[in-house]
């Protein structure tokens, strides 16, 4: 994975979201984040957001940590939007703060295989081969032209340090 230190202004996202952690994202039964991307892609949530800034780039964000990666955090999957303005009653806003992140890119490979390998790598980092500690506060990925072929793609993955 290519690694570069870069700071991010605020991004404000309008899509789904749900809590969960690591744990429970490990066994089938408990699992949360495939059933809430499986909604957002099948459902075609998308085009229900007013406002979207990049069409078909797609953030999944890691927020509202209770404590680090091994507790509970909110997952949640959108669209960036110019505005909060318009937003549906069965959508979620969120802004990702403005920060400083260590943004991974991921060599090519089949999903989701290529985001598991990469976060198993994440977890393994000190603070660091981050340039600083993480802040717990937002991470993210982002899904791109790079993403539209299952068998073939590369992701950006921003941890948020201080």
């Amino acid at each position: 994975m290519k690694k570069e230190l870069v700071n991010k202004r605020e991004i404000k996202l309008v899509g789904l979201s749900t809590r969960t952690n690591n744990q429970n994202e490990m066994d089938a039964k408990t699992a949360k984040i495939g059933a809430l991307m499986g909604e957002f892609f099948g459902k075609n949530k998308a085009v229900h957001i007013s406002g979207r800034k990049s069409p078909g780039k797609t953030f999944s964000v890691y927020t509202e940590y209770a404590s680090d990666e091994h507790g509970d955090y909110t997952y949640f999957i959108g669209e960036e939007v110019t505005s909060f303005d318009d937003v549906s009653s069965e959508l979620s806003q969120l802004i990702i703060p403005a920060a400083t992140y260590q943004k991974f890119t991921t060599n090519p490979g089949k999903m989701p295989e290529v985001v598991i390998n990469a976060w198993q790598k994440i977890w393994k980092m000190t603070p660091d081969d981050f340039g600083g500690k993480r802040a717990y506060q937002a991470d993210f990925e982002v899904y791109d032209e790079r993403a539209h072929d299952p068998s073939n793609v590369s992701l950006d993955i921003y941890i948020g340090i201080v």
